[in-house]
Order: structure tokens, then C-alpha cells, then sequence
């Protein structure tokens, strides 16, 4: 039976550090935009069917009916 011999290599501590870092402009985070239209429609409803939730009492199992209730009328044409 014979063994083989293993042989180990130097590691080289210089090329575990990069040779250079980056020297450009740093990214920045991007922002999160303003509220826009649709974002200030799903809040005005969501609003509006929180109200209705209220209303009822604070009841649970109506939510859909909250939402919808509060679409048609934030949507309807003489909404101001």
C-alpha cells in the first residue's frame, strides 16, 4: 500500500489584499419617490375604508366590503 504524499503551498498573505481599491464616486442610495397620484388614490381609500371599518363598529370579516365601498365613492365623478 503505498501513500501519497501531500504537498502544501505558501499562501502568499499579499494576495489576499486587494492591489487596489476603488476610487471613484461612492453610489448613493436611491430615494424613495414622493407620494405619487396612485399612491395619494390607495391612501385616500384606504382612509376612506378604515372610516367605514370604524362606523360598523370595528368588526371583523368586512374589509373587502370597506375597500370597495370606499373605491366607489372616492371614484365616483362628483367626488371632490
Amino acid at each position: 500500500m503505498s501513500t501519497a504524499s501531500v504537498q502544501r503551498k505558501k499562501i502568499d498573505p499579499k494576495t489576499l489584499v486587494p492591489q487596489h481599491l476603488p476610487t471613484g464616486p461612492v453610489a448613493e442610495k436611491p430615494q424613495p419617490p414622493s407620494v405619487l397620484p396612485d399612491d395619494a388614490l390607495h391612501i385616500l381609500i384606504a382612509k376612506r375604508a378604515y372610516e367605514l371599518y370604524t362606523v360598523r363598529g370595528a368588526g371583523q370579516g368586512s374589509a373587502l366590503d370597506d375597500w370597495l365601498q370606499a373605491e366607489r365613492e372616492i371614484m365616483r365623478p362628483d367626488h371632490a
